[in-house]
């Protein structure tokens, strides 16, 4: 069989952090892999996984490592007791000493935190996306609104004239 022959399909979920755009600025975004347990693989697959209240911690007194903390993955139903995991245990993220150095950088500025955004699986392997974010002040949220119910207002706008 030639080389690339049919392409596999993502069945796959892509779970979404929705609210961390409404919470936070977003700087710059980075594609990290994820150490997980077969139990939370297969309750991911599912896509019984809460990125909201997530967050990464770059730790170590050594080589510096990327850990993400108080994400929830839902416990796996058919697996007996025994095998099942912890479900808001501590992750470890895997990425290059470079970019972990570029991320300890720019996460010393005050305001400055590390966020998951997407988890889905790329060529069978879980992946995470995270984000250098800015915390966001009440007013900028009040903004965030305003400019999304004007975009809708013009949206309906829009439909209504096609008609």
């Amino acid at each position: 069989m030639a080389k690339g022959g049919k392409k596999k399909h993502n069945t796959s979920p892509t779970i979404e952090n929705r609210k961390a755009r409404f919470d936070y600025h977003i700087d710059h975004t980075l594609e990290v892999g994820i150490k997980l347990l077969g139990t939370e693989v297969k309750s991911a697959r599912e896509g019984k996984v809460s990125l909201k209240e997530g967050y990464v911690r770059v730790q170590g007194a050594g080589p510096p490592s990327l850990w993400l903390h108080s994400v929830h993955i839902a416990e796996y139903t058919h697996a007996a007791k025994a095998f099942q995991h912890n479900t808001t245990r501590t992750r470890l993220l895997l990425a290059h000493k470079r970019e972990i150095a570029q991320l300890v950088r720019e996460t010393q500025i005050r305001g400055v935190t590390i966020v998951p955004m997407k988890m889905y699986f790329k060529d069978g392997l879980a992946k995470l996306q995270i984000a250098v974010a800015r915390g966001k002040k009440q007013f900028d949220k009040r903004n965030t609104i305003k400019d999304r119910e004007a975009d809708r207002a013009i949206e309906r706008a829009m439909t209504r004239k096609r008609i």
